[in-house]
């Protein structure tokens, strides 16, 4: 029967997922857990409550007990968990896409204000995990744990995952709302992953003043140089597809260099000891700008469709994964004899996040709106508690981490590193569960969405469309409509000049766009026409 036949597989499972070499039977499995994630993610997409990455946890959960139980209590793993899949796999995907798809003009908009988040609100919410942690942690029998360890927490606890968030915010509706959501949460994973790639490189046992100054030298470089090798890599795929015309033979070539270089460039990263995570992102930014308008109309629909669908992909194996994960039963054993100090971890460790992230929320909110003149550009308080909130939770780049700091090749003995670890796991899931849950009904509490009225909507979408038009939108640039395709239309230079500020930084970067860099990588208004790709837009 079917269901004695899915016992067997299970109890196949169960028993070879020690293994080193990974079964036909788990691969199996798994993919038919992706495909159900997908599946009920669709049938409860109107859901008040639940989203996807609830689902492929729960779904995960639900696994891991099936397999623990058909495995009697040995094991609740399908895959072995290796950090280096997720960093070298599974991440690039999910962050290329977040910078490709982004809508450059608001990002970059918002940059200063992004930057303050993801950068120095990161570090202040690094500083208060750490140090508390190491002050809090004296009053429980936890083990021995040197200074770096606790910076090491400071820097796992401080990258946030705001999946459930933007799931909820619509980018059209709340523009400024979601564009700081998106880039902080980027930003702030870069940040983190920096923070504790930088941290193993020195010895914190005696902090002096040469060791912070060495360390925010690092920091710097870091940052510079990995932004320098995403901008170089993504101008180097737009200059080698505007020469060669790929798609005058194939387009699938085109597609196919542009996936490749977008995943040489984190691997380069990798590679010199840089930060992947940025590289990839502004090589994916640079892309959408310039080689993205290089290719065959048909390789636009593809390359973005390609690039969402492989970072959806990775998005639910992950949180799948961490909902079995969960239950390994090696780290629960080892902090078994003293459940009360893990309780006592994870409380103390989700207190120091919440505390944290309302420490520069609300202070740097306060700051970046003294630089905003115009009050519909303002940040307001139900703005303030939602980007609080989005923050507060914790997903794989905090696991990653932690594995990568408090286990070897997925295992632990050590009684101290399995409480960091289990306490890790425990928060990534209450944190994602609790508030996960509400943030649908607490979004629509503090922000319902409102309609405009009918004497003003002409009015406001017009204006709207002409100043926060988005970078992709059913496969077409639509500010590359220029002759008023899709019904869109470039507004006059008189409208431009009442609407839009005229010497602004975007202004000057636009003319010396127009006048150095498009002439010799491409871009909208530079298009050359290609033969045999029907439809693709001459532009002069």
């Amino acid at each position: 029967t079917m269901g004695f036949s899915l016992g067997s597989v299970l109890m196949k499972l169960g028993m070879r997922s020690g293994s080193e070499q990974v079964s036909v039977d788990a691969i199996t499995l798994f993919v038919v857990l992706l495909c159900t994630c997908i599946i009920v993610g669709h049938l409860l997409e109107k859901n008040i409550w639940i989203n996807e990455s609830i689902t492929a946890l729960t779904i995960g959960l639900c696994t891991g007990i099936v397999l623990l139980l058909t495995s009697e209590g040995k094991n609740s793993h399908i895959l072995v968990f290796n950090e280096e899949l997720f960093f070298i796999y599974l991440l690039p995907p999910i962050i290329f896409n977040a910078g490709f798809q982004v809508k450059k003009k608001q990002f970059f908009r918002n940059f200063m204000t992004i930057t303050l988040f993801g950068v120095v609100g990161t570090l202040i919410s690094f500083f208060i995990i750490s140090l508390g942690s190491a002050q809090l942690f004296k009053k429980l029998n936890v083990g021995f744990l040197e200074m770096g360890d606790y910076f090491a927490l400071g820097a796992i606890f401080s990258a946030t995952d705001s999946v459930c968030t933007l799931q909820v915010l619509n980018q059209d509706e709340m523009p400024l709302l979601y564009s700081l959501v998106f880039g902080e949460g980027v930003v702030n994973d870069a940040t983190s992953v920096v923070l504790f790639n930088a941290l193993q490189r020195f010895d914190l046992s005696h902090i002096t003043s040469g060791i912070a100054t060495r360390f925010a030298g690092s920091l710097f470089y870091l940052f510079f140089t990995s932004t320098l090798l995403g901008v170089a890599v993504g101008l180097l795929s737009a200059y080698i597809i505007k020469k060669l015309y790929f798609g005058r033979h194939s387009t699938d070539r085109e597609v196919a260099l542009m996936i490749l270089m977008a995943y040489l460039s984190y691997m380069m990263a990798e590679l010199f000891l840089l930060s992947g995570i940025l590289t990839v992102f502004f090589c994916g930014i640079v892309m959408s700008h310039y080689t993205w308008h290089n290719v065959t109309e048909n390789s636009r629909v593809t390359t973005k469709h390609a690039f969402a669908t492989m970072s959806f992909i990775s998005e639910i194996f992950i949180f799948l994964y961490v909902g079995m994960d969960a239950l390994d039963i090696e780290k629960w054993r080892s902090v078994s004899k003293s459940p009360g100090t893990s309780v006592g971890v994870s409380a103390i460790l989700l207190g120091l996040v919440v505390l944290g992230r309302a420490a520069f929320v609300f202070p740097l909110s306060f700051i970046s709106n003294l630089t905003r003149k115009s009050p519909g550009d303002k940040i307001g308080l139900k703005q303030q508690v939602t980007i609080w909130w989005a923050g507060l939770m914790r997903g794989a780049v905090s696991v990653a981490l932690a594995y990568n700091k408090f286990t070897r090749s997925g295992h632990t003995q050590l009684r101290a590193n399995a409480i960091l670890i289990t306490s890790t796991i425990s928060i990534v899931l209450f944190s994602n569960m609790v508030f996960g849950l509400l943030t649908k009904p607490l979004i629509r509490f503090l922000l319902p969405l409102q309609k405009p009225s009918s004497s003003m909507e002409e009015s406001e979408l017009s204006l709207s469309k002409s100043l926060t038009l988005p970078l992709l939108q059913n496969g077409q640039d639509p500010e590359v409509s220029m002759n008023g395709q899709n019904g869109t239309t470039r507004p006059s230079s008189l409208r431009m000049l009442w609407t839009t500020p005229t010497r602004t930084v975007h202004y000057y970067w636009r003319k010396f766009d127009n006048a150095c860099m498009r002439p010799v990588f491409g871009g909208r208004g530079f298009v050359q026409y290609i033969p045999g790709s029907p439809g693709e837009t001459v532009v002069n």
